[in-house]
């Protein structure tokens, strides 16, 4: 099954953690300035990758482009959603992001998959927590570093 991992990185924390997804799956990684609708068309499983900024914003590189995730038809299509957030200083948006993406690929007919526990997360409220999981896999870099490659690990695992 062909994977591309299609990314948003101002710092390099969600571009490495998309990299070595990427190559774990032997699939590819995109950064979403570079993507286009084939990008999102053309894989047999897509994920996509957000840190949430702020208070609960998109990265500026998605919010940029995000016209270009609305003009692919997903119908039908995996897509698996994975972000970065910092659940100590934004705890009332922690991984907003994902539940953004999710709303999106969703409208356009995807089929989400990698929901995770909320279990383990120490956060207030977040737009990515849907009955009572995670859209997708939440990663705190800044918080809970020593728990990012076990996570990354299990999740993957459960997609392939």
């Amino acid at each position: 099954m062909s994977v591309a991992v299609i990314y948003g990185s101002d710092f390099g924390a969600t571009r490495a953690i998309a990299t070595r997804m990427a190559a774990r799956l032997r699939g590819r990684a995109v950064d979403i300035k570079e993507a286009s609708v084939s990008d999102f068309e053309e894989n047999g499983l897509l994920i996509l990758g957000c840190p949430t900024y702020g208070f609960g914003d998109l990265q500026s590189d998605w919010e940029d482009r995000i016209d270009v995730l609305r003009e692919a038809d997903l119908t039908g299509k995996k897509v698996a959603i994975f972000g970065t957030g910092d659940q100590g200083t934004y705890p009332d948006t922690f991984v907003d992001a994902i539940g953004m993406l999710y709303d999106e690929v969703t409208a356009r007919g995807a089929t989400v998959v990698g929901f995770t526990e909320t279990d383990g997360y120490d956060y207030i409220a977040s737009l990515a927590e849907r009955d009572g999981k995670f859209v997708g896999l939440a990663l705190d870099e800044d918080q809970q570093p020593e728990l990012t490659e076990a996570r990354i690990t299990a999740w993957l695992a459960r997609l392939s």
